[in-house]
């Protein structure tokens, strides 16, 4: 590790395989916590190369526990996280929102590692359990066209390295790798990323891939579709920017996306939401980036059409009626 420590701080990148050695090495236990993190670090001072997030996701990728859910063809929607807003959980809401308007999601998700609550932080509140016996998810999805997978449960060198990154609570590489590395290998997915080379990175390392996706970005810093300033969506034909206005909704302010101080109090509001009785930013969020995840499984509809559609399973109680039978389903 001191010669690869070295070669990074000579302002240095690593080769594609290279960097899935490394990776491969760090879920091996190869290298102790200090070591790991002085390698986070570097990545905090420089952006990450293509080449250096393919070979981590290929690592990733080729020792986790592989789920086929292909007959479902999924949607998958999540953040890096990193953003430092301290959201309540947007895109988990969005995933129970898309669910109930009829399309298959397998949600990939954790522990919170720099904002109060992570998807599985959300789940736990409700007393779900993390599985990764396969039948039990293609019965979850069979029953409720949703299904939960609990990112360490599937990736070892994720649960590998969790210490370190909850010692650290700031922004690392493995914020960018949990969205490439959904172990089902979901046909779409929307992301959101907290940055513009962000944006262009993800891009590029999906276009090599045969996921149909969307990038999303907030031009003020979310890593969702905030509705508190324009926004950017990039697919593989194009990039276009939106105004909240465009669309239909209000312009929203930082805190009324505002998370909480503790875990509970981002469940109360993830509840509130799909319950259809939260505040009208929270709401029009979570529909918002609910209408952009149904675009990429039918981009022929037109984007205000799937507002149309998220809007319904939300304000119709489908989407909570999803969560219900999600939540008993792993009794």
């Amino acid at each position: 590790m001191k010669q690869i420590l070295y070669k990074l701080f000579e302002h240095q990148y690593l080769g594609r395989d290279e960097a899935r050695i490394i990776l491969q090495n760090i879920a091996q236990g190869k290298y102790n916590d200090v070591q790991v993190a002085s390698l986070i670090t570097v990545f905090l001072m420089r952006n990450i190369s293509v080449e250096e997030l393919c070979g981590f996701r290929d690592a990733l990728l080729e020792m986790r526990v592989p789920v086929d859910l292909s007959e479902f063809s999924p949607i998958d929607i999540v953040g890096t996280g990193g953003d430092g807003k301290n959201t309540f959980n947007i895109s988990t809401a969005a995933c129970f929102t898309v669910a109930g308007a009829g399309f298959p999601v397998v949600k990939h998700g954790n522990y919170g590692a720099t904002s109060v609550s992570g998807a599985s932080n959300v789940m736990e509140q409700h007393g779900v359990k993390f599985t990764n016996d396969v039948d039990k998810l293609r019965r979850s999805m069979e029953r409720c066209n949703i299904a939960y997978l609990h990112a360490p449960l599937f990736n070892p060198a994720l649960k590998a390295v969790a210490p370190v990154r909850k010692s650290l609570a700031v922004r690392t590489f493995f914020n960018m790798l949990g969205p490439l590395v959904n172990p089902v290998l979901p046909s779409y997915q929307l992301l959101g990323v907290y940055n513009l080379p962000l944006l262009r990175l993800y891009s590029y390392t999906y276009q090599a891939s045969n996921i149909k996706f969307a990038v999303v970005h907030s031009l003020d810093g979310y890593d969702e579709i905030s509705l508190t300033k324009e926004f950017k969506v990039a697919t593989s034909e194009s990039e276009k920017i939106y105004t909240p206005e465009s669309l239909g909704f209000s312009r929203y302010t930082e805190m009324d996306l505002d998370g909480g101080n503790t875990p509970e109090d981002a469940a109360r509001i993830f509840d509130n939401v799909l319950a259809n009785t939260a505040t009208e930013a929270q709401k029009d969020v979570v529909i918002v980036n609910a209408a952009f995840a149904i675009n990429v499984i039918c981009p022929e509809k037109p984007i205000e059409e799937c507002i149309a559609l998220a809007r319904e399973s939300l304000e119709s109680g489908r989407a909570l009626d999803t969560l219900k039978k999600f939540i008993n389903s792993g009794e």
